[in-house]
C-alpha cells in the first residue's frame, strides 16, 4: 500500500511509541520494586506491566512490528527445535555453567551452523546467556523447558497455530461477525479438518503434550481448594458419610491434577473422587499409581452423566472450550444429575472484568476464539449462561484476584410440586395459556423483533409473555436481560423460546422459569 494513501505520515513509525510515558513510568517501576518482596504475586504482575508498557512506550511502531512478524517467529521455532532435540534437557544436566555449541551439537546429532543461529537469536532475545562466540548459559527459563509440564505447551499450542494465524481469512468469509459455531472453528478451516482442536492433537499425537500444557498451566497458581473456596465449610460439612457416596466428580479432569491436589489438602475428605474424561485422555495418565483412590470413569461430558447426587461436580478450564449452545447442553446432563439441596456445581473458570483485564486472561480468550470459537466469560455472561439458559442458581462467585480464575458456585433449584414439566415446545404453549388462565394472568403472545427484545418486553398489563423470537434475532441477550429484570421486580413471569439451532431450549426450563417466580 502506498504510504501517500495512509492516514498519517510515516514518520510516525520510526519514533518512539509513547516517550512522554517514560519518567512516569520508570518511577512507577521503581515504586514498584520497593514492594516486591512483600507485596507477593501482585506486586510482582504489577511490576511486570509497568515493565511492558515502558518497553513499548520506547519502542518505534517499526521495532514492534518486526519483533512480531521476525522476532518472536524466530523464537518459538528456536525453542521448539530445543524441546524435539532435548537441547534444554542437555543443557539443564550438564549444569549452570557455559556451553560451548560444538559439544552440544555432538552430543545431539545437531548440526553446529544450524545450532548457532538458534542460540544466537534467542540469546538477542533474552531467553539464554551469551559467555563467548559460540558458548552459552543457560537461564531459569531454558532449565525450566526441561520439565515437561512446561515444554509441552508448545508443541501443543504450535500444532494448532493456523487456526489464530488465518483467522483474518477465516473471519473475512463470515462475514467479520463473532463466530460461535463449535463445528466452523478458525482451526478447523485453516487445516481443512472437521475434527475439533482435542480429535485432530490426538490424530497428530500431541494430545499428551497439551495434557501435561494443562499441568504447567496450573503451576504457581493458588489452588482453590485451599486459597479461593471454603471447601471444608461449604463441601465436607453435611456431606454424605458413607464412603461409597460420591463426594466429589472432576468433570473433564484431564490426568487428575486437580484431585490428587484436593486430596493431598483434604486426605480424610468423605465418599469418593471421581475423574472423569474421555477414554482416551484416561489412557494417557502419565503415572496412574498417584491417583490412588481416585476412581477413574472414561466419561464424554456432552453425554448424561452417570454419577447421581454428588456432594459436588467440579468443572476447571472446561466449559470456556465451548460455545454457550453447547455448554447448554453439558450443563443440562450435570443439573439432571444434581440433588436440588445437596449437589453443588463449582466451575473454576475466568471471570473477566468490565475493564483492565489481565494478560493471561485476554490471551487466553483469543486462543478460545481462535481454536474453539467459544470465550472466557464476563460476570454478565456467567449469569446468562448459568441462570437464563442452563435454569441454575448461583449461589456465589468467590472471586481469585486478578488473572486467576475464580470458583463459580451453583446449585439446582428446587422444583415446585404438582408443576408439571412440559417435554417440547408445543407442549410449553399449550401448557402455558391453561396455566396463566389458573392463576388469573392476562397472556400475550408476540414475535420478538430488535426494539421488543431492548425496549418493550414486560411493558403494558401482561403478566406472562411468551416471546416467540424469529429465526433472523440473532442477538436474544437484550431479551434475556428484559426477562431477568421482570421477574426480580416480582409478579411478572416471562417465558422465551428460540427458533433456531444455535440456542436450544432444554424442555424442562420452561419448569425451571416457573419455579422462579
Amino acid at each position: 500500500m502506498a504510504t501517500q494513501d495512509a492516514p498519517v505520515d510515516v514518520s510516525i513509525a520510526i519514533n518512539p511509541n509513547n516517550l512522554e510515558a517514560v519518567p512516569g513510568l520508570v518511577r512507577e517501576i521503581n515504586e514498584g520494586v520497593k514492594t516486591l518482596a512483600t507485596g507477593g504475586h501482585e506486586a510482582r504482575h504489577e511490576l511486570i506491566v509497568k515493565a511492558r508498557s515502558l518497553m513499548l512506550a520506547l519502542e518505534a511502531p517499526r521495532e514492534t512490528m518486526i519483533k512480531h512478524c521476525w522476532a518472536q517467529t524466530g523464537a518459538m521455532a528456536s525453542i521448539n527445535l530445543g524441546i524435539d532435540t532435548g537441547l534444554w534437557t542437555l543443557m539443564a544436566k550438564n549444569g549452570d555453567k557455559p556451553q560451548k555449541v560444538a559439544d552440544l551439537s555432538r552430543e545431539l546429532g545437531i548440526d553446529p551452523a544450524l545450532l548457532s543461529r538458534l542460540l544466537r537469536h534467542l540469546s538477542a532475545m533474552g531467553y539464554i546467556t551469551e559467555t563467548n562466540t559460540d558458548e552459552y548459559l543457560p537461564t531459569n527459563f531454558t532449565k525450566s523447558l526441561s520439565l515437561p509440564i512446561i515444554s509441552g505447551g508448545y508443541p501443543a499450542m504450535l500444532s494448532v497455530s493456523r487456526g489464530a494465524i488465518m483467522f483474518h481469512e477465516y473471519a473475512r468469509a463470515r462475514g467479520w461477525k463473532n463466530p460461535t459455531d463449535a463445528k466452523d472453528t478458525s482451526m478447523m478451516f485453516a487445516y481443512k479438518t472437521d475434527k475439533d482442536m482435542f480429535a485432530y492433537q490426538q490424530e497428530l499425537g500431541y494430545g499428551p503434550h497439551f495434557n501435561l500444557h494443562m499441568g504447567g498451566y496450573r503451576q504457581g497458581r493458588p489452588p482453590w481448594m485451599t486459597k479461593i473456596y471454603p471447601v471444608q465449610e461449604r463441601l465436607i460439612k453435611g456431606a454424605d458419610t458413607d464412603p461409597e457416596a460420591p463426594f466429589l466428580v472432576d468433570v473433564g479432569g484431564s490426568v487428575g491434577h486437580d484431585l490428587v491436589q484436593f486430596h493431598q489438602n483434604f486426605p480424610d475428605h468423605p465418599g469418593k473422587l471421581i475423574l472423569e474424561d474421555l477414554d482416551v485422555v484416561i489412557n494417557q495418565i502419565p503415572d496412574p499409581e498417584r491417583l490412588g483412590a481416585i476412581k477413574k470413569l472414561p466419561h464424554d461430558f456432552t453425554k448424561p452423566q452417570p454419577v447421581k447426587g454428588a456432594r459436588a461436580y467440579y468443572m476447571h478450564s472446561c466449559l470456556h472450550d465451548w460455545p454457550d449452545d453447547v455448554c447448554n447442553v453439558i450443563l443440562g446432563h450435570l443439573k439432571n444429575a444434581m440433588k436440588p439441596g445437596y449437589s453443588k456445581l463449582l466451575i473454576n473458570e475466568n471471570v473477566l472484568p468490565k475493564r483492565n483485564a489481565h494478560w493471561e486472561s485476554s490471551a487466553l480468550d483469543m486462543v478460545m476464539l481462535t481454536l474453539f470459537n467459544s470465550k472466557e466469560r464476563t460476570h454478565a455472561d456467567w449469569y446468562y449462561l448459568l441462570e437464563e439458559l442452563a435454569g441454575l442458581k448461583i449461589v456465589k462467585i468467590w472471586d481469585g484476584g486478578k488473572g486467576v480464575e475464580s470458583v463459580i458456585e451453583c446449585e439446582v433449584l428446587p422444583s415446585r410440586e404438582g408443576d408439571p414439566s412440559p417435554a417440547n415446545l408445543e407442549q410449553a404453549h399449550a401448557f402455558l395459556p391453561a396455566k396463566a388462565s389458573e392463576s388469573g394472568m392476562k397472556l400475550e403472545y408476540g414475535v420478538a423483533t430488535r426494539e421488543l427484545a431492548h425496549e418493550n418486553v414486560g411493558e403494558g398489563s401482561s403478566d406472562l409473555v411468551i416471546c416467540k423470537m424469529a429465526a433472523h434475532f440473532i442477538d436474544p441477550d437484550g431479551l434475556v436481560s428484559s426477562a431477568a429484570r421482570m421477574l426480580r421486580s416480582g409478579g411478572t413471569l416471562a417465558i422465551f423460546s428460540y427458533w433456531m439451532p444455535v440456542f436450544p431450549r432444554q424442555s424442562a426450563h420452561f419448569h425451571d422459569v416457573f419455579a422462579r417466580t
